[in-house]
């Protein structure tokens, strides 16, 4: 077990932050990797681009998640554009749960932002909890899971896994944080 528990806790700090010696070439690294999730994204689910440009706001996460039998774990980074100001907000999210699983994914989530009230308070309160079950199976361009824009609330969320092989159904928090570094 204390085997397990190295291995999850390697793999989770190799998911921590983005690419970049300094603050402006993480950003840098950040937003590129934000154009590319929306392009992902409106490939899948056409029309998508236009619900997250018209909107107050969205959000774009990178994600790595590890299940060890009964314990979830992830962390990843994004940033929150507020499309009225244009005004950038980098953050970290870190993920942990239990349920059964066994496997690693890495993920790309889009939250657009219906009303301006639910992007501030996702910025200041960041935390959602709930549950998840799924099968992901991708290695390049071979194999994948994508879920269509879930609407929670004021928020609507699409979900692209971009590698990894998982099986789990798990309860699990997930806290969003202002990098303080880069913002």
């Amino acid at each position: 077990m204390k085997k397990l528990l190295s291995l999850l806790a390697v793999l989770m700090l190799a998911g921590c932050s983005a690419d970049g010696d300094t603050p402006e070439e993480q950003r840098a690294t950040i937003l590129s990797m934000s154009e590319e999730v929306v392009a992902d994204v409106e490939k899948e689910s056409p029309g998508a681009k236009d619900i997250i440009m018209k909107a107050p706001g969205y959000a774009v996460f990178t994600n790595a998640q590890v299940n060890l039998l009964i314990v979830a774990a992830g962390t990843g980074y994004g940033v929150v554009h507020d499309n009225t100001s244009g005004e950038n907000t980098y953050m970290d999210m870190y993920e942990g749960g239990v349920g059964l699983g066994l496997g690693a994914k890495d993920f790309r989530a889009v939250f657009v932002f219906k009303t301006k009230a639910a992007m501030e308070k996702f910025v200041e309160d960041g935390w959602a909890f709930g549950g998840e079950a799924d099968a992901a199976a991708k290695a390049g361009d071979k194999g994948g899971q994508t879920s269509g824009g879930v609407t929670i609330g004021d928020i609507i969320v699409y979900q692209i896994t971009e590698n990894g092989l998982a099986l789990q159904a798990t309860l699990k928090g997930t806290k969003y944080v202002k990098n303080d570094e880069l913002n």
